[in-house]
């Protein structure tokens, strides 16, 4: 059974950067397409990158130019870079994966237990 476990999170000043990792044990991580969520409190789940099996990527436009999503296959893992980040930022980040590409957050019926980022002075 396929597991994706997420880390990285915390504390960071505007403007700072922090790297998120979602490693994928179970199966091979270049199996799945994958994307990172977030979710702010009192906001719903918002899709904020994804990576395709052939390694595409697709951000949400709050992302596009500050976040890079990537694929490490010696640590089996998918990355989310995030540079100059800001307060609105903040959030639990998630990840998850489907084999066909399938990523909107409805679909799925769990989620692993997150990575709080805090953006702040």
């Amino acid at each position: 059974q396929v597991q994706l476990v997420e880390s990285g999170g915390g504390l960071v000043e505007p403007g700072g950067s922090l790297r998120l990792s979602c490693v994928v044990s179970g199966r091979r991580s270049s199996d799945y397409a994958v994307g990172w969520y977030r979710q702010a409190p009192g906001k719903a789940l918002e899709l904020v990158a994804r990576i395709s099996r052939l390694d595409s990527t697709n951000y949400t436009d709050s992302a596009k130019g500050r976040f890079t999503i990537s694929r490490d296959n010696g640590k089996n893992s998918i990355d989310l870079q995030m540079n100059n980040l800001e307060p609105d930022d903040t959030a639990v980040y998630y990840c998850n994966g489907d084999r066909f590409g399938l990523l909107e957050p409805s679909r799925f019926g769990s989620w692993g237990q997150g990575t709080q980022v805090t953006v702040s002075w």
